[in-house]
Parts: structure tokens; C-alpha cells; sequence
């Protein structure tokens, strides 16, 4: 996917999850759409920065560089949702792209992603974005959701929601 669908895939994420988290009509809702926003954002746009100084998509878009994202603010206790950006880069480009990303780059540089995948120029790439990003939502909603209480508040609480 383009720039363009990444920032439009990670701008609904942030506010999708910020009304998921808090789901009352408040000021306090705002404020973690807004929380939630910058990094979720940041974190979609990170990947592509390998097309300054690697071979795109497999310098940055591979499984390796996804646990780094993921471990990150476990050891720093910060940037808590910059990896939900990032995950969310992977899967638009794995599901929404007809080539795919490298995900086991550099042990293996085969790309993998699925077949109703479209080119990135393609007139329905922002159609596409906006189906994975419905999927996103509604996993995150039913994580949110469905996971017994104590495990879902031990992850928001984790993710520095709560």
C-alpha cells in the first residue's frame, strides 16, 4: 500500500480504538483518540523507511523487526501503541497488496501475500484499506471485548491505557 492508505488505515485504527477503549461520549475519549493517534500513525509510516537506505520491504517489513517493535516498550516502558502502527503496515501490506512483504527477510527473501491483494496504484486500493482496517477493528474488538475481564484489563493496562 501507499503512504496515503497506511495514514488512513492508522488515523481509523486510533480513533476506532479509542472509542473501543473508552466508549462514552467524553472529553476523556477524545483524549485517548488522541493518545492513541500520533503513535499508532508514526508507527504505521516506520516501515517505509527503509526505501532511504534498504531494499523495500524486506529491510524493515519483516518478523524480526515486528519483535523488536513488540518488545520495545516492554524494556522501555514507553511507545506503547507505536507497535500497533507497525503491525498494522504488516497486514496492510500482506493482505491488501498483491506483492507482500518479505516477512523472514534476510533468511529468506520471498514475498509473501494473498492473492486478492491489488497494486498499490490500483482505483481500489483505498476500498482495500478500508476492508483491512474493518477486520483490524473488529479483531480489536473482540479482543476487547471477549477476552475474560482480568485478562483484557491486564492488556489495556499493559498497553498503558488504564
Amino acid at each position: 500500500m501507499n503512504k496515503r492508505g497506511h495514514v488512513l488505515n492508522a488515523a481509523l485504527l486510533a480513533v476506532g480504538l479509542g472509542v473501543m477503549v473508552r466508549p462514552v461520549p467524553e472529553v476523556e475519549t477524545l483524549a485517548v483518540v488522541a493518545e492513541l493517534f500520533v503513535p499508532i500513525v508514526l508507527g504505521a509510516l516506520f516501515p517505509d523507511v527503509d526505501t532511504a537506505f534498504g531494499t523495500h520491504r524486506k529491510t524493515l517489513h519483516n518478523l524480526p523487526v515486528l519483535a523488536i517493535f513488540l518488545a520495545y516498550p516492554i524494556y522501555f516502558g514507553n511507545l506503547q501503541w507505536v507497535w500497533v502502527g507497525v503491525l498494522s503496515h504488516y497486514l496492510l501490506d500482506v493482505l491488501g497488496s498483491k506483492r507482500g512483504i518479505a516477512l523472514f527477510y534476510p533468511l529468506w527473501r520471498r514475498e509473501f501475500g494473498f492473492p486478492f491483494g491489488v497494486p498499490v496504484r490500483s482505483r481500489w486500493s483505498p476500498v482495500v484499506t478500508l476492508v483491512v482496517t474493518g477486520l483490524e477493528l473488529a479483531f480489536g474488538a473482540a479482543v476487547i471485548h471477549w477476552l475474560p475481564a482480568p485478562m483484557a484489563e491486564g492488556a489495556l493496562t499493559l498497553l498503558g491505557v488504564r
